[in-house]
């Protein structure tokens, strides 16, 4: 077969390059050769080649948020379907558009314990938006181009399109079908006069904006309707950079371990408008944090209406265009009530973050590492962060001043901090992309720091070691207090290791020490892992391991 012949791959490929697909991540699998092949073409997406199956479907997602197209990942058969799933639950959970695409074993020998043989929709649907396979070449184009809408529409999430491996080489005569352009549900008049009645009645309203407000790029929208209604905003879990962390009306992030002073402004509220978040467990402090107040919901899928909470009205609406809705029909003039109910929330919300700078010579204070790492970068610096306890002082001190500007998993996956930085790094590669992890976390995929030299992607990697599984000894020690299981790790120097993949590494025993390493880290061509060694005992932003002990006791 020549380069240029017709196959379902070239379809595929420049199907990819028409919806503006630039790379493509995965394992290579000797199901899908001739796609890869396909791809050396001029003009068609890059495949970069990863690790493992997990890292490139957390890069695939991670590009995808940051760049706004779709993010698409590739693995073979059983096993690289089973190692792509973490990276397709966490697309679901962010609600992010992705292609996941598996090269099946023939579909000739399915049925008959083929090698690495598996019901691959089967298996992958129930983290994925949809999940089906095709095996007649002819049918494939329409398959893919399907998926890719079903990825896009209504609430983004994965769409896993399995193929068998003798359907990648068939010859094909099909046209390359255009992107079609996600519809934008906008509310009735009735809708917007019923949210505005309900705003107009509320003493204490606050919005909680989540990731449909960012999906639909309408972060500028809801500043707009937020500034003239007045109404507070609250960032739900890991929507940090949905709202200005800098402006007025910025109440605080809604996290775990969120600062008591913050969940008041939610639970102090009598209207809770909810644009483009369904209200879940963490947002909402394990579904306590709403209790007499009236909720009202926006969102672009009717499923997520009510699911949480009870409503007292629901929008089925695009984010941005319910905003527009709004903005432009709200009355003049704030109330003053209203104004003074804003101001004392975002009084507590700089309360509950502030930071008395402070440069240690002799320990690590997190809060100052926090503090730098902000002071350190510019405002469209783009942070990504794993799962962990160390998450806590991100979440709680570094502020987002630019959308985009964050890439985290709401899934609350160990090992996206990585992999994750590399893929926005190349969706953004004028700006600079830190990855914050934890020691447990960042060996779940320290591997693709192999990709990163590779691709002289400079990412730096900031790893808060504090030699275990914090959270998991947290509960642990709120539970079981002084017993202690499989929480303790024993680390690499990851310097070192860094060093041994070709980057460079750099090791920060006090806070003093880590604004210059950052500095010389963002001068850098190439990946920089930079270790901070924090103290144990302090498990959490508010709480040390004897504390715990005792409050247990």
């Amino acid at each position: 077969m020549t380069p240029d012949a017709r196959t379902v791959s070239t379809v595929l490929a420049d199907t990819l390059s028409a919806w503006g697909v630039r790379h493509v991540f995965g394992v290579p699998s000797e199901s899908a050769t001739h796609f890869l092949d396909a791809l050396l073409e001029p003009g068609r997406p890059e495949f970069v080649a990863t690790r493992h199956e997990g890292g490139a479907a957390f890069m695939a997602e991670a590009h995808a948020a940051a760049s706004g197209t779709v993010g698409v990942a590739l693995g073979g058969r059983a096993v690289g379907a089973a190692n792509l799933s973490i990276g397709v639950h966490t697309a679901t959970e962010n609600s992010t558009p992705m292609l996941v695409l598996v090269g099946q074993m023939s579909h000739r020998h399915q049925g008959r314990e083929g090698f690495q043989e598996t019901d691959v929709p089967a298996f992958l649907g129930p983290v994925a938006k949809a999940a089906f396979e095709e095996a007649d070449p002819v049918r494939v184009p329409g398959a893919v181009h399907r998926a890719l809408v079903l990825a896009t529409t209504g609430r983004p999430g994965p769409v896993v399109l399995s193929l068998p491996e003798e359907v990648f080489g068939a010859p094909s005569t099909a046209p390359v079908r255009a992107p079609v352009a996600p519809p934008r549900p906008r509310p009735s008049a009735d809708d917007v006069t019923d949210v505005l009645a309900e705003l107009a009645a509320a003493e204490r309203p606050v919005i909680v904006a989540g990731a449909g407000v960012l999906r639909g790029g309408a972060e500028d929208r809801l500043r707009e309707f937020a500034e003239r209604t007045g109404v507070p905003v609250l960032a739900a879990w890991r929507r940090h950079d949905v709202f200005d962390n800098d402006h007025p009306l910025y109440a605080g992030h809604l996290q775990m371990g969120t600062n008591p002073q913050i969940v008041r402004t939610l639970s102090g509220a009598d209207l809770v408008l909810a644009v483009g978040s369904r209200l879940g467990e963490i947002t909402v402090q394990n579904y306590t944090a709403i209790t007499d107040a009236r909720v009202v919901a926006i969102d672009i899928d009717p499923r997520m209406l009510g699911k949480s909470h009870p409503l007292v009205l629901g929008v089925v609406a695009d984010a941005g265009a319910a905003l527009d809705e709004l903005t432009t029909a709200a009355p003049a003039g704030i109330p003053a009530g209203r104004a003074e109910w804003a101001a004392a929330r975002r009084a507590a919300y700089e309360e509950a973050t502030a930071i008395a700078e402070a440069e240690h010579t002799d320990r690590v204070d997190s809060r100052q590492v926090i503090r730098l790492l902000r002071a350190g970068l510019p405002d469209d610096a783009v942070i990504t962060n794993d799962a962990g306890n160390f998450a806590g002082w991100l979440h709680t001190f570094f502020r987002f001043r630019r959308p985009h500007s964050y890439v985290g998993a709401a899934s609350g996956a160990m090992g996206y901090a990585l992999p994750a930085a590399i893929g926005a790094r190349l969706a953004h590669p004028d700006r600079p992309v830190v990855a914050v992890a934890g020691d447990g976390g960042a060996m779940m995929t320290v591997q693709e720091l192999e990709t990163a030299v590779r691709l002289r992607t400079p990412v730096v990697l900031v790893v808060m070691n504090n030699n275990m599984y914090g959270s998991i000894r947290m509960h642990q020690e709120r539970a079981h207090p002084g017993r202690v299981v499989g929480s303790d790790l024993g680390n690499p120097d990851f310097a070192a290791l860094a060093r041994a993949f070709g980057a460079a590494g750099e090791t920060v025993r006090c806070d003093a020490e880590f604004g210059p390493a950052l500095a010389t880290a963002l001068l850098r061509d190439g990946p920089t892992v930079i270790e901070v060694v924090t103290d144990p005992e302090q498990i959490s932003v508010s709480s040390t391991i004897t504390q715990l002990r005792e409050c247990a006791r």
